[in-house]
């Protein structure tokens, strides 16, 4: 009998955490999803996006780069600002983090803002572009798109700053 109540006991144990996992899982993905509306995104910027990404895709990693042959994640950003959009940024993630306004909904061609622990001041540094999507360089496949949504980046999600006014 007592072994039968034990079990009861356990059994219920894990619905609940399955409840608490679920439903906790749902409530973050919510919040990640209230960070951006594309529908005030300007298309001339998502498209100015998308010309950069077909130029720059697959560019690799190399920490202090700012060129086809390899670029960082703030080489990267501030040759998209001068490129594409006509601003000159800073080169360092610590001093574009501070330029611009902070917002707290996205638009294409926010900086948007990691702390990965990577690098020097473990700082990482994108562009939003849309659906969730951000324009970065990844230390292994190069210059990709990668989704808010996904775990890792949700998790080591800092802030966004708007260059453009």
């Amino acid at each position: 009998m007592w072994q039968m109540n034990y079990d009861r006991l356990v059994k219920l144990r894990n619905i609940l955490l399955f409840l608490l996992l679920f439903f906790s899982g749902l409530t973050s993905c919510s919040t990640v999803s209230d960070l951006y509306d594309d529908n005030n995104s300007d298309p001339h910027i998502v498209k100015n996006i998308e010309s950069f990404y077909h130029d720059w895709v697959k560019t690799p990693y190399r920490y202090g780069g700012n060129s086809p042959k390899g670029t960082d994640c703030s080489g990267l950003t501030k040759i998209f600002y001068q490129q594409k959009v006509g601003k000159t940024l800073p080169r360092i993630t610590t001093k574009q983090a501070r330029i611009g306004k902070e917002v707290n909904q996205l638009s294409a061609g926010d900086l948007v803002f990691f702390k990965s622990g990577r690098g020097t001041t473990g700082l990482h540094v994108g562009i939003y572009y849309k659906n969730g999507l951000f324009l970065h360089v990844s230390s292994k496949k190069g210059v990709q798109y990668a989704n808010l949504k996904d775990d890792y980046w949700r998790k080591k999600y800092w802030k966004a700053r708007r260059i453009i006014d």
